[in-house]
Protein backbone atom coordinates (compact mmCIF):
# COMPACT_ATOMS: atom_id res chain seq x y z
CA UNK A 1 0.00 0.00 0.00
CA UNK A 2 2.70 2.62 0.70
CA UNK A 3 3.47 2.15 -3.42
CA UNK A 4 0.03 4.16 -3.36
CA UNK A 5 2.18 7.33 -1.77
CA UNK A 6 5.81 7.57 -3.58
CA UNK A 7 4.48 10.10 -6.17
CA UNK A 8 4.23 12.64 -2.58
CA UNK A 9 6.55 14.17 -0.75
CA UNK A 10 3.56 13.90 2.55
CA UNK A 11 0.45 12.19 3.10
CA UNK A 12 -2.27 14.02 5.45
CA UNK A 13 -5.20 12.30 6.29
CA UNK A 14 -8.52 13.26 7.84
CA UNK A 15 -9.09 11.55 11.12
CA UNK A 16 -12.71 10.39 11.68
CA UNK A 17 -13.87 8.32 9.08
CA UNK A 18 -10.26 7.64 7.68
CA UNK A 19 -7.59 6.44 10.30
CA UNK A 20 -10.20 5.79 13.04
CA UNK A 21 -14.20 6.02 13.79
CA UNK A 22 -14.77 8.82 16.80
CA UNK A 23 -17.62 7.19 19.44
CA UNK A 24 -19.33 10.54 18.99
CA UNK A 25 -23.53 10.92 19.77
CA UNK A 26 -23.85 13.67 17.72
CA UNK A 27 -27.13 14.23 18.45
CA UNK A 28 -26.16 14.53 22.27
CA UNK A 29 -23.54 16.90 20.81
CA UNK A 30 -25.70 18.85 19.06
CA UNK A 31 -28.24 18.90 21.51
CA UNK A 32 -25.70 20.30 24.00
CA UNK A 33 -24.90 22.97 21.41
CA UNK A 34 -28.43 24.05 20.75
CA UNK A 35 -28.87 24.08 24.53
CA UNK A 36 -26.10 26.99 24.60
CA UNK A 37 -27.51 28.74 21.99
CA UNK A 38 -30.73 28.76 24.00
CA UNK A 39 -29.10 29.82 27.22
CA UNK A 40 -28.16 32.99 25.56
CA UNK A 41 -30.89 34.07 24.02
CA UNK A 42 -31.05 32.82 20.46
CA UNK A 43 -33.09 31.43 18.17
CA UNK A 44 -31.68 28.03 16.54
CA UNK A 45 -35.11 26.64 15.49
CA UNK A 46 -34.01 24.56 12.02
CA UNK A 47 -30.14 24.95 12.63
CA UNK A 48 -27.30 21.70 12.53
CA UNK A 49 -24.81 21.16 14.55
CA UNK A 50 -22.17 22.92 11.76
CA UNK A 51 -24.22 25.42 11.21
CA UNK A 52 -24.28 26.48 14.91
CA UNK A 53 -20.67 26.27 14.47
CA UNK A 54 -20.36 28.73 11.72
CA UNK A 55 -23.07 31.07 13.77
CA UNK A 56 -20.44 30.48 17.04
CA UNK A 57 -18.51 33.84 16.15
CA UNK A 58 -21.40 35.95 15.59
CA UNK A 59 -23.09 35.35 18.71
CA UNK A 60 -19.99 35.29 20.81
CA UNK A 61 -20.24 31.63 21.91
CA UNK A 62 -17.06 30.08 19.95
CA UNK A 63 -15.14 29.47 22.84
CA UNK A 64 -17.94 28.09 24.99
CA UNK A 65 -19.30 26.21 21.78
CA UNK A 66 -15.89 24.56 21.00
CA UNK A 67 -15.85 23.34 24.57
CA UNK A 68 -18.72 21.51 24.34
CA UNK A 69 -17.64 19.99 21.32
CA UNK A 70 -14.34 19.34 22.17
CA UNK A 71 -15.91 16.94 25.56
CA UNK A 72 -17.87 15.28 22.97
CA UNK A 73 -14.82 14.71 20.75
CA UNK A 74 -12.28 13.59 23.12
CA UNK A 75 -14.87 11.54 24.89
CA UNK A 76 -15.60 9.58 21.65
CA UNK A 77 -11.73 9.60 21.00
CA UNK A 78 -11.11 7.23 23.88
CA UNK A 79 -13.75 4.87 22.67
CA UNK A 80 -12.89 5.28 19.04
CA UNK A 81 -12.19 2.57 16.77
CA UNK A 82 -9.14 1.89 14.68
CA UNK A 83 -10.07 1.69 10.67
CA UNK A 84 -8.25 -0.35 7.68
CA UNK A 85 -6.71 2.98 6.16
CA UNK A 86 -4.78 3.63 9.68
CA UNK A 87 -2.99 0.12 8.70
CA UNK A 88 -0.76 1.89 5.72
CA UNK A 89 0.72 3.56 8.90
CA UNK A 90 3.56 4.28 8.91
CA UNK A 91 4.42 5.48 5.54
CA UNK A 92 7.88 6.34 4.05
CA UNK A 93 7.26 9.80 3.39
CA UNK A 94 6.50 12.68 6.21
CA UNK A 95 2.20 11.95 7.67
CA UNK A 96 -0.17 14.38 9.08
CA UNK A 97 -3.77 14.74 10.53
CA UNK A 98 -6.01 17.46 9.51
CA UNK A 99 -9.46 17.18 10.88
CA UNK A 100 -12.75 18.90 11.56
CA UNK A 101 -12.27 17.11 15.14
CA UNK A 102 -10.60 19.52 17.99
CA UNK A 103 -6.70 19.00 17.88
CA UNK A 104 -7.05 17.28 21.73
CA UNK A 105 -9.21 14.90 20.25
CA UNK A 106 -7.47 14.15 17.28
CA UNK A 107 -4.30 13.52 19.88
CA UNK A 108 -5.99 11.09 21.88
CA UNK A 109 -7.37 9.39 19.03
CA UNK A 110 -3.64 8.52 17.56
CA UNK A 111 -2.79 8.02 21.09
CA UNK A 112 -5.24 5.48 21.23
CA UNK A 113 -4.34 3.07 18.46
CA UNK A 114 -0.38 4.01 18.40
CA UNK A 115 -0.33 6.18 15.57
CA UNK A 116 0.76 9.38 17.45
CA UNK A 117 4.84 7.93 16.76
CA UNK A 118 3.61 7.89 13.10
CA UNK A 119 2.04 11.77 12.59
CA UNK A 120 4.36 14.50 12.60
CA UNK A 121 1.23 17.40 12.47
CA UNK A 122 -2.15 17.67 13.60
CA UNK A 123 -4.15 20.09 12.83
CA UNK A 124 -7.43 20.24 14.07
CA UNK A 125 -10.64 22.60 14.07
CA UNK A 126 -9.38 24.56 16.99
CA UNK A 127 -5.48 24.96 16.10
CA UNK A 128 -5.89 27.84 13.29
CA UNK A 129 -8.47 30.52 12.51
CA UNK A 130 -10.83 28.93 10.27
CA UNK A 131 -11.70 25.00 9.73
CA UNK A 132 -12.40 22.77 6.44
CA UNK A 133 -13.62 23.48 3.86
CA UNK A 134 -11.20 26.87 4.70
CA UNK A 135 -7.83 25.60 3.12
CA UNK A 136 -5.86 26.89 5.91
CA UNK A 137 -6.05 23.96 8.30
CA UNK A 138 -4.12 21.84 5.04
CA UNK A 139 -2.09 24.21 4.22
CA UNK A 140 -1.06 24.72 8.13
CA UNK A 141 -0.50 20.97 8.26
CA UNK A 142 1.82 20.91 5.39
CA UNK A 143 3.67 24.17 6.77
CA UNK A 144 4.14 22.07 9.87
CA UNK A 145 5.18 19.17 7.55
CA UNK A 146 7.42 21.52 5.28
CA UNK A 147 6.33 20.34 2.31
CA UNK A 148 4.82 22.11 -0.70
CA UNK A 149 1.05 22.18 -1.77
CA UNK A 150 2.22 20.81 -5.33
CA UNK A 151 4.13 17.95 -3.61
CA UNK A 152 1.20 16.53 -1.03
CA UNK A 153 -1.97 14.43 -1.04
CA UNK A 154 -4.71 14.76 1.30
CA UNK A 155 -6.79 11.56 1.90
CA UNK A 156 -10.60 12.13 3.36
CA UNK A 157 -13.69 10.60 3.29
CA UNK A 158 -16.09 13.21 2.61
CA UNK A 159 -17.24 16.01 0.08
CA UNK A 160 -15.77 18.62 2.46
CA UNK A 161 -12.03 17.11 2.31
CA UNK A 162 -12.71 17.29 -1.09
CA UNK A 163 -13.15 20.96 -1.34
CA UNK A 164 -10.59 21.61 1.29
CA UNK A 165 -7.79 20.12 -0.68
CA UNK A 166 -9.41 21.41 -4.30
CA UNK A 167 -9.29 25.00 -2.46
CA UNK A 168 -5.50 24.14 -1.20
CA UNK A 169 -4.20 22.83 -4.42
CA UNK A 170 -3.93 19.64 -3.38
CA UNK A 171 -3.90 16.22 -4.80
CA UNK A 172 -6.77 14.29 -2.91
CA UNK A 173 -8.05 10.83 -2.80
CA UNK A 174 -11.36 9.23 -1.29
CA UNK A 175 -11.08 6.56 1.69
Amino acid sequence: MTDDYADYDAVVFDLDGTLVDLAVDWDAAASDAIDLFERNGHDVAGADLWGLLERADDAGLRPELESVLADHETRGATESTRLPHADHLPLPVPVGVCSLNCETACRTALDRHDLAPHVGAVVGRDSVATYKPDPAPLVATLRDLDVSEERALFVGDSERDAVTARRAGVDFRWV
